[in-house]
């Protein structure tokens, strides 16, 4: 059996030197050792891939719950029990949503969100006839008007406020203050200065 040669380059038309022969072996193995880093970093991505699209599919999607409106005829029970002093607790249409109703210090608030805007109750516990333009940001009344029988101030708000406030009415209501106030108009305005009447007559005789 014939002894087999040093290896022939056809490139170069000889047998390959001890190095070149090293060279040849060190380049094949660097690109294995490439080609194997390729293969698997892919593997990984799709490894990856594969996981987010499980966790995507298992998650349940779809709008968020909104929350439940606030009972306010229920707060104000509560805190009139610990206050010792009747709230207000306006009667506005079933599709006027409640947001809130809490006390703040001596203010008692509730907002509500109509079709459009909001619209703001604010009822202030003993305080004095600076609350209302104080709390609308100093701002005088613009006129009166009447509603089922009650006087309100009247105040317009101009464009361009941070607050959004746009329209708001204030009356006495024995030693409290009464105000309706947000971003809405005379009309959505009026009607919850409607459903406030007998509450605010009922305050104003309790006061001697």
């Amino acid at each position: 059996m014939m002894a087999s040669g040093p290896r022939i380059v056809a490139e170069l038309g000889r047998p390959e030197t001890p190095q070149e022969t090293a060279d040849r072996k060190a380049s094949a193995s660097a690109t294995y050792r490439s080609s194997k880093t390729f293969r698997n970093l892919i593997a990984a991505l799709l490894i990856t891939v594969a996981v987010v699209a499980v966790v995507y599919l298992g998650v349940p999607r779809g709008s968020l719950r909104e929350p439940e409106p606030v009972d306010v005829a229920a707060v104000a029970e509560r805190v009139s029990a610990s206050t010792d002093h009747t709230l207000v607790v306006p009667a506005v249409p079933d599709a006027w949503r409640a947001n809130v109703a809490r006390l703040e210090g001596q203010t008692w608030l509730i907002v509500y969100a109509p079709a459009d805007g909001f619209v703001n109750v604010a009822q202030g516990i003993g305080v004095d006839d600076t609350w209302a333009p104080r709390r609308l940001g100093n701002v005088a009344p613009s006129g009166t008007v009447t509603i089922d029988g009650v006087e309100w101030d009247e105040y317009t708000m101009s464009d361009g406020r941070t607050d959004a406030l746009t329209y708001a009415l204030s009356t006495d209501a024995g030693s409290d203050t009464v105000l309706v106030y947000g971003k809405t108009d005379p009309g959505t305005a009026k009607i919850a200065a409607e459903g406030l009447t007998e509450q605010i007559r009922d305050l104003r005789e309790e006061t001697p």
